[in-house]
């Protein structure tokens, strides 16, 4: 499955805003975007929501950036 999400940094608390116009996800994590902090907390954010191994949840566009694919097996 693919996912296309946007990622709002340094929010209050981790949680599914839902999705915007163009069917991306919004997402805010409370991780500042500093180190990959903020990748390492969608993906344990996404594991738990989806009930999946963290190790089936791959970014695989748009590391550095607020929209992200995210593949998940």
């Amino acid at each position: 499955m693919l996912l296309r999400v946007r990622v709002s940094p340094r929010a209050s608390k981790n949680e599914i805003i839902g999705p915007v116009a163009d069917g991306t996800i919004k997402i805010k994590l409370k991780a500042p975007p500093v180190d990959g902090k903020a990748n390492r907390e969608l993906i344990k954010f996404l594991s738990r929501e989806y009930n999946t191994p963290k190790t089936k949840i791959e970014i695989i566009k748009g590391l550095n950036g607020k929209n992200k694919t995210i593949k998940i097996n």
